[in-house]
This record gives C-alpha cells, structure tokens and sequence, in this order.
C-alpha cells in the first residue's frame, strides 16, 4: 500500500528531530513507503469549492542540520491526497479552528488525522470535563469573584489559560499568594477567553504522567518530571522525562475515555494523569512517541501508521 500523506505542521526547519513527534510519524510513514507532502498553516485555502495547500514534497532523514529534503514548491488540491496530518501546534486560536472547519470539507474522504471536527469540539481542557469522576476539582470562568471562591475553597490552586499550550501561562496559587487579582487583569488584557482554575495536586512532584493512545487504546506512558523549582512538568519548559509503566487507575482511566476516543477519529491522543487525576486530554498535536519508543522499545509510530492503513 503506498497512500499519498500531506502533512500540516509549523517550520520542519526548527524541529528537534530526537523528540518531535510529527517527524517520527513522517520518517515512520516514509519507511513505509508512503508519498510525502509538507505545508505551514498559513498555506492551506478555499479556492473555489477547493481546499488547497501550498508546500513541497519532502522526504526527511536522521541528520541533523540536514534532516529534510523539499522538491519544487508547487500548489497541490488535498482532495487528491489519501491522508492529511493536522500537526500544527496551538494556541488554539481561530486561526486553528478555521483550518478545521477548511479540513473537515475534506474529510472523511481525504482521511485527516486526528478529525478534525473533533479536534475543534474537543479542547484540551475541555473535553476532560466530561468526566468529572477522573479529574481533579475544576473551574472554569473569566468573573473573578468565582475564581477567588474557588481559590478560597482549595487553598493551593493551578491557574493557567483555557487554550494555552506547552505549560505557557501556568501559576500556582498557594494559600499565602496573593497575585490572583493582578493574574486575572493581566490574562483578561490579553484575549476574552475564560481562564481555567484546579485544585493543585501535590503529586505532580512525582511526575506528570503522559499516557498514549492509539485509537483508544493506551499503548505506553512516560513520566514527566518537573525541575527543581518549577511546577509546570512540560518537557518545553524543563520536565525531565522518566520511565514509568501503566498502572490499575492508569488503565481504569483509558478504558472509560477510549471508546469515545476511537468513535470521534482521534487516532493519536496523549492524556496527561497526576497522582491518579486526568487533568488533560490533547487531541491537537500531542507529543511523546519519540521518548517512550526509547524507553519501552515499543514502535509507536508503526502503530499509528498500521491503525491508519487498516482504514483503506
């Protein structure tokens, strides 16, 4: 089977080629014999009833400074192409949710991974709300008066943006802190999103669990430590990653959101657990493969890519 695979993600230029997920899937794809495409998000458009991308044929290699090759730029229809990477990262802005509306035109005849309407229905931090039973106490709203209740009941709050990404704009609230009010002026300064406030959790000094799924299925997990000195666990800003194995409440968590997971097209899914709590469900552009196939010697990238084949 050779399928043709366009692949929507930020600058190849500037990725890490050791931890970044989207070149694991294209290298992975490439093995496989697979056809490569490669555009920016600021390249794909309606034209005329016709959802077009600007970019280049590209094959890439493990070399660093020369881990890509680009063909001729040319303009491609993506009606012509059997599968599209949604692989840009957030913010989850209307620039994102606009390529998914434009995506979703071709789906699912062009098959875009993940779906990408359930890419925009399922915000990172939303889409755990639907199961209150797996995640920490929460609250979600831009009124201060609802917040500092919040913070008055739990003493030790996280407070970080509803759409950021990449542990951008995380604070910890501890019961002496007093920096709610001037957090609140400075996020509502910047956009008229609400912000999304949780009960710390003690545990994340342990790590930050990051957990795979493939069509909803868990198929490994590494542990993300956090620096000395730092709260936020995102490997962007420090974390240190560790090996860890899946445990009870671990598989208890992914048997309830699977199902949901694999019915709305969300091949690729990383969930994040804190001491036994689901805090986020990332649909966008998740990351990890790179580091648990070192760990675990599991080829995560083969299982996305035979989950996609077996759609054909």
């Amino acid at each position: 089977m050779r399928l043709k695979i366009a692949v929507q993600m930020d600058p190849i230029e500037f990725v890490d080629i050791d931890a970044d997920s989207t070149f694991r899937i294209m290298e992975e794809a490439q093995l496989r014999g697979h056809e490569l495409f490669y555009y920016n998000p600021d390249q794909l458009a309606f034209e005329e009833g016709n959802i077009t991308a600007t970019g280049w044929p590209i094959s890439v290699t493990r070399a660093y400074g020369e881990h890509f090759k680009k063909d001729e730029k040319v303009k491609i229809n993506l009606k012509d192409f059997d599968v599209v990477w949604l692989r840009q990262d957030p913010p989850f802005d209307m620039g994102y949710i606009t390529n998914t509306h434009l995506l979703e035109m071709l789906h699912p005849k062009t098959l875009v991974v993940n779906n990408p309407k359930w890419v925009r229905n399922f915000p990172e931090k939303l889409l755990v709300l639907n199961f209150p039973d797996l995640t920490p106490p929460t609250t979600i709203a831009r009124d201060i008066e609802i917040l500092k209740a919040f913070k008055d009941k739990y003493k030790d709050i996280i407070l970080k943006p509803l759409y950021g990404n990449g542990g951008a704009g995380v604070f910890r609230l501890d019961e002496n802190d007093r920096n709610l009010n001037s957090l609140h002026e400075l996020f509502c300064t910047i956009n008229t999103e609400p912000l999304i406030a949780q009960k710390f959790l003690p545990a994340v000094s342990d790590g930050d669990k990051r957990i795979i799924l493939v069509d909803g299925e868990p198929v490994g997990a590494i542990n993300r430590v956090p620096a000395k000195g730092e709260t936020r666990s995102n490997m962007h800003v420090g974390g240190r990653p560790e090996k860890i194995e899946l445990d009870d409440r671990d598989k208890e968590i992914c048997l309830e959101i699977g199902s949901l997971l694999k019915e709305k097209g969300q091949i690729f899914v990383g969930i994040d657990v804190i001491g036994g709590y689901l805090t986020e469900i990332n649909v966008t552009s998740p990351t990890g493969i790179q580091e648990l196939e070192r760990f675990d010697n599991i080829n995560i990238a083969e299982k996305i890519w035979k989950s996609i084949e077996s759609k054909f």
